[in-house]
């Protein structure tokens, strides 16, 4: 008997502590979503807050001996990688974009420099005459 008691005592220790953890990770993961340079690591920074907040619902059924939060982390895994899904197409989407505009501006460049070369030849070619 107090065996059991001992171990239940240390597993809810050990999880008070895995939720402490878990919650400082989401935080840091929170900050990389805001401050990350690129927007790839944002993306990434909110996957891996879901993977974070899925883990921490797993771990309170654990703790609070409830089964219907595994349930809630299913449907929860389910949406943030739809969310991620949508995110990344999204992200795609005005990267191509700005990828097609650069090219655009590229060729509109080249293409006024052989206008102002082909403009200045014939300049050139009045003033001999």
């Amino acid at each position: 008997m107090i065996y059991d008691e001992t171990v239940n005592h240390l597993l809810n220790n050990g999880l008070i502590v895995a939720l402490v953890i878990l919650a400082i990770m989401a935080f840091l993961c929170l900050i990389r979503a805001i401050m990350g340079p690129r927007t790839s690591d944002r993306v990434v920074a909110v996957n891996m807050m879901g993977t974070i907040i899925i883990a921490i619902t797993l771990d309170l059924s654990l703790y609070l001996n409830e089964g219907y939060l595994v349930d809630i982390a299913i449907i929860y895994a389910l949406l943030s990688f739809l969310a991620v899904v949508v995110l990344t197409k999204v992200y795609m989407g005005v990267y191509e974009e700005k990828k097609e505009q650069k090219e655009k501006l590229k060729a509109e460049k080249k293409l006024k420099s052989e206008n102002v070369k082909k403009v200045e030849k014939r300049v050139e070619k009045e003033e001999k005459a």
